[in-house]
């Protein structure tokens, strides 16, 4: 439905383009458009913010619907509601004359309503014979129904922005929570870490929150703590993994490549084993206190025992190791490894760094040995660009150790090839 003609305002207020082109636009209703007047005026009062307008002009807006006769708008039946002075005050919640009179500018210019004054300016309506509306003048609710699916659009965009940013709020609540506790806990417990840093940072942070909190302002504040908490969590995960290496080390002592109680922990076997260990060292028999059949010849007694042997791998020299895998290296305590301890608390951040699971790493350590596991890892790392999967590589590793089919000295010699064919080429 559109207007045929325009309508001026009454008495001393001017006529001004921006008032024309708001009562066209709000006049310009699809045919066919209605709404419940309550429900439109539900999502007015949620679009409020959206539509620059007060609270006590909903009031007024809200007088001005119930002298609409219907529940419903529609584009086919007129708009104009006509209320005397007395009763929009009365149902106006006893609004006083000038606020009233304020406020319904304010739905004017938001473009709620519109103005069809009188040649006198008076509120009325001409009737015809039938007892039909023929004419009316006082305030058009035309540009309410016209811009029904704007406003329910806004509405809808406050709502759902409302509900993000009070997820976000209890996201950041959680978040600060947790890093509190978690440094708290630390501190607590003497755990390692700069957590006197940490917490400088956090609050540093809390103290950006500001006041009054939007999605725009609040959401980088929430990252940044989310990156903190993440921070706090692994330092304390990676502690929890060395703290249960260095238990399962002293609980598992058999595992320990050297059986005599006299030796040190750095003697160990020879880098090769069976046939390749007769090809370049003399053959060293490896002593097992829980296998006494062991301790004969080196041939037979390796044949004999091969059944037995499944899932059970021999130790190599941890210079060896290092030499052939001197990536790891950089992940020990202090950027170095000095014991078998070191290298342990390597491979415990190298397996949570390449996405190992500890269950698959507690599988390979109890079937391979705690030096065996950690050599692996060792080996894992050095090879990262031909490995898709570490942790499935490792599982695979451990069935076939489990099977007796794996062996660690073809592997440490193949890293040592490629190693010194690395050096050599450099050196040319």
């Amino acid at each position: 439905m559109e207007s045929e003609y325009v309508t001026t305002p009454f008495g001393r207020r001017s006529m001004s383009l921006a008032m024309l082109l708001k009562q066209r636009r709000g006049e310009a209703i699809e045919a066919g458009t209605t709404r419940n007047k309550w429900k439109l005026f539900r999502s007015v009062c949620e679009a409020r913010a959206g539509l620059d307008v007060t609270d006590r002009a909903l009031t007024v807006l809200d007088a001005l619907l119930t002298f609409y006769p219907e529940d419903d708008l529609s584009s086919e039946k007129p708009l104009v509601v006509f209320p005397s002075n007395a009763q929009l005050l009365l149902r106006a919640r006893g609004m006083a004359a000038a606020t009233l009179r304020r406020h319904l500018a304010v739905l004017v210019e938001a473009g709620l309503i519109s103005r069809k004054d009188s040649p006198n300016g008076k509120r009325y309506v001409r009737r015809g014979r039938e007892g039909g509306i023929d004419e009316a003048y006082g305030f058009n609710l035309a540009p309410l129904l016209a811009r029904a699916t704007e406003i329910e659009a806004i509405a809808a965009r406050i709502a759902a922005n409302r509900q993000m940013l009070r997820a976000m709020k209890e996201r950041l609540t959680i978040c600060r929570r947790d890093i509190a506790k978690l440094i708290s806990a630390a501190i607590e417990e003497a755990v390692p870490g700069d957590w006197e840093r940490a917490s400088s940072m956090f609050h540093a942070l809390l103290q950006r929150i500001p006041r009054a909190a939007t999605l725009e302002n609040l959401a980088p504040i929430l990252e940044e703590l989310e990156t903190i908490r993440l921070g706090v969590i692994n330092t304390l995960e990676t502690q929890e993994k060395i703290r249960i290496a260095s238990t399962n080390e002293s609980q598992n002592e058999r595992h320990i490549q050297n059986s005599s109680p006299e030796s040190t922990s750095e003697s160990e076997p020879g880098l090769e084993t069976g046939q390749e260990a007769g090809r370049h060292h003399e053959p060293r028999e490896e002593l097992d206190s829980h296998e006494p059949g062991m301790a004969g010849n080196g041939g037979e007694g390796s044949g004999a025992m091969a059944p037995r042997n499944a899932g059970r791998l021999n130790s190599f020299p941890l210079g060896t190791v290092l030499q052939s895998c001197p990536d790891i290296v950089d992940y020990g305590p202090g950027g170095a490894i000095a014991s078998w301890r070191d290298l342990m608390m390597a491979a415990a951040v190298v397996r949570s760094m390449l996405g190992v699971s500890p269950s698959a790493y507690e599988q390979a350590a109890s079937v391979m040995g705690l030096e065996n596991a950690a050599t692996v890892m060792a080996c894992i790392l050095q090879r990262g660009g031909c490995i898709n999967s570490a942790g499935g590589y490792l599982r695979d590793l451990t069935r076939r150790t489990e099977r007796g089919e794996f062996a660690l000295g073809p592997m440490l010699m193949a890293l040592l090839r490629v190693k010194s064919l690395a050096d050599s080429r450099a050196g040319t």
